[in-house]
């Protein structure tokens, strides 16, 4: 939800700091691996109770994930690896959080109530293969109530007030689930006017492959021709 609707201005206010964190020399993949880094040490601080450290830390990783795009941007520097590096290491953070989470709660409250971060952590991961899935059909499953920014702000609740944890997760889990069925609907619709999706993937292929090809075949023709002259 906040993806979709505020993903244009959060793009313009962090702009002119993905300009600054240029003049550093950083990449983004250097930023990723800051927030990886901050994650460990937030899940680690909600694991043994101290919430209010955890809280701080989590603000703190996803920091650098709202930035490395901006200096992606600004260096331009924007690549296939490094939207692959991130978006793995999103879902390896958001795991290790939901762990941490786990554990304080097998420590401080329930061992039953330590499966509920590991419900949301599934549904999430349910959620990511959507959009995952249905981009390399050429189809759009983005949206949904529940995306990682909203899981992330709920989070930050949660741990802010230590009492609403529970809740918040139990949240987490329901809309999460919503947003998993909003998906499904989304894609079966765009799927059934666009029966062919992978006949046209396919054709996409072979076009490229044939491009080659073709090209591949002009270069030995320009290297085969004999020379004039000689």
């Amino acid at each position: 939800m906040f993806d979709g609707k505020f993903r244009a201005p959060i793009d313009r206010a962090v702009k002119p700091i993905g300009n600054a964190l240029r003049k550093t020399g950083l990449s983004p993949d250097h930023l990723t691996i800051i927030g990886l880094l901050v994650a460990v040490g937030a899940a680690v601080a909600i694991g043994v109770g101290q919430l209010h450290l955890g809280l701080v830390l989590v603000i703190l990783a996803a920091l650098p994930d709202l930035f490395d795009g901006a200096l992606a941007k600004a260096s331009n520097s924007s690549s296939q690896r490094g939207a692959y590096f991130d978006s793995v290491v999103d879902r390896v953070t958001d795991a290790m959080l939901f762990g941490g989470v786990a554990w304080y709660l097998a420590s401080n409250d329930s061992p039953h109530m330590s499966i509920l971060p590991f419900a949301v952590m599934a549904l999430s991961s349910v959620i990511s293969y959507q959009r995952a899935k249905a981009e390399s059909l050429g189809l759009d499953a983005k949206g949904g109530l529940m995306e990682r920014a909203e899981r992330i702000i709920a989070l930050c609740l949660g741990l802010l007030f230590s009492v609403l944890l529970i809740p918040m997760l139990w949240v987490m889990l329901v809309l999460t689930a919503v947003t998993a069925v909003q998906r499904f609907v989304k894609v079966w619709k765009q799927a059934a006017v666009a029966p062919v999706t992978a006949a046209r993937i396919e054709m996409r292929r072979s076009r490229r492959q044939t491009r080659r090809v073709v090209r591949t075949e002009r270069r030995h023709t320009r290297i085969s021709r004999p020379r004039r002259g000689t």
